[in-house]
């Protein structure tokens, strides 16, 4: 199981959901599942995408 810090680190950039929705071409109800611990071990794609919206590299947003 891969434990994420999306959502803090979306909440220190003051990024709404929908925001970093855009920015990473992912679904809000996606990206808050993975938030939320609903959703575990995303694909390298969906993590390289939200690493790039985040300008964060991936040991920064993700615990693997």
């Amino acid at each position: 199981m891969i434990y994420n810090n999306i959502k803090a680190i979306r909440l220190e950039q003051n990024l709404s959901l929908s925001q970093l929705a855009h920015l990473s071409g992912l679904s809000i109800g996606y990206i808050c599942h993975l938030e939320n611990g609903t959703r575990t071990n995303p694909s390298m794609k969906v993590m390289s995408k939200i690493c790039h919206a985040l300008n964060r590299n991936l040991t920064d947003v993700f615990n693997i």
